[in-house]
């Protein structure tokens, strides 16, 4: 099963272009990266820039509109991810509990849905996407 963990950092939505992590709290975060590649869990991980330096398109009344970060009403945004790959919740929930993340940061876990999942008239409609992937827990674009 892969989940996607994602950090949620408190304020992180109010930052200003350019913020970053100190050295110590990345010094942190490396070490716990490297245990989820020493176990074989790790698939990918990415942290982002602020709201500050994105943007965002809606599509109000079917055309796309486009706002440039920040964004007034967000009160949570995603500050980066992991990918990992594990046999269930639990054991995701086990390695997010392991994460070095400070008193202003929260982790939502949510499991990707894999092609398996969907019924059959989705599987149909989405053949020969090959980014689809066919089996259950093969990872997209690996």
């Amino acid at each position: 099963m892969r989940f996607m963990m994602l950090m949620i950092p408190k304020g992180y939505e109010n930052a200003v272009p350019g913020t970053m992590p100190d050295a110590a709290a990345v010094a942190a975060m490396m070490k716990y990266n490297e245990a989820l590649q020493k176990a074989g869990v790790l698939l990918a991980l990415d942290g982002l820039h602020p709201p500050s330096m994105g943007a965002r398109i809606s599509f109000e009344d079917g055309k796309p509109k486009v706002t440039d970060g920040p964004f007034a009403e967000a009160k949570e945004v995603v500050g980066g991810y992991w990918m990992i790959q594990v046999k269930s919740k639990e054991e995701a929930i086990e390695w997010a509990k392991r994460c070095p993340a400070s008193p202003n940061e929260v982790i939502e876990i949510r499991q990707v849905q894999e092609f398996s999942d969907f019924p059959a008239d989705v599987q149909q409609a989405a053949a020969g996407f090959p980014e689809m992937p066919a089996q259950a827990g093969q990872p997209r674009g690996v």
